[in-house]
């Protein structure tokens, strides 16, 4: 059996445009949502966010995935910051100050896991069957002429299926507002962040030095 690389495992093809494409040419949005203390809410506060959040469900026609990241809170950087803030200072006693604030919050972190979560919603839309078995040229026959090439024709193609992805996201925002829950869509950038850190999970554990 030949060796396979990670990457043939990864269903990802590209991320363009804010949006991810999959090997099966299906695409995906996220949306990073932001959190909501149901706890501190009270009883008719809690009961209404439930029932908005029912009435969101039930008004949707496609599915959508929740996706809820926990990491451990990487105080690294912050660390980095003051060791090099430490080494500028002249003053002795705030040095001292500082390196003693460095140590504490070192013991701190490393006695008690701080941890960080982040909510996403993942919104994937997918060109129907007899789309795809129809063609492009039968729905949209002006695509068939000489004038167009063939590339021109996949990127009407994503456009047309990144507007109805679009909608969608614009379904899934409208309807978590009402429920109190604010969304904001990930860029291209923060998307390839995002999986950066999921499919390297061992990077927390590099060391960082102070620049």
């Amino acid at each position: 059996m030949a060796d396979k690389t990670t990457q043939q495992f990864v269903p990802v093809k590209e991320v363009r445009d804010g949006v991810v494409v999959l090997k099966n040419g299906s695409l995906r949005m996220v949306l990073m949502a932001s959190s909501l203390n149901f706890a501190l809410k009270s009883t008719d506060e809690q009961q209404a966010i439930i029932l908005q959040f029912q009435n969101f469900l039930n008004s949707l026609d496609f599915s959508v995935e929740f996706y809820i990241q926990s990491r451990r809170l990487d105080i690294r950087p912050y660390i980095a910051l003051l060791e090099g803030r430490q080494k500028e200072q002249v003053n002795d006693l705030i040095k001292i100050q500082t390196r003693e604030y460095v140590a504490f919050i070192k013991n701190f972190t490393e006695s008690v896991d701080i941890m960080t979560k982040s909510f996403f919603i993942v919104i994937p839309y997918e060109r129907s069957v007899a789309v795809k078995q129809a063609g492009f040229q039968k729905l949209f026959p002006g695509a068939g002429k000489k004038s167009k090439t063939p590339q021109m024709a996949a990127a009407d193609i994503f456009e047309e299926s990144r507007t109805q992805l679009e909608q969608r996201a614009g379904v899934v925002e409208q309807g978590l507002i009402r429920s109190g829950v604010r969304v904001v869509p990930l860029g291209t950038e923060e998307i390839i962040e995002l999986f950066y850190q999921i499919f390297n999970p061992g990077e927390l554990e590099k060391p960082i030095t102070a620049t």
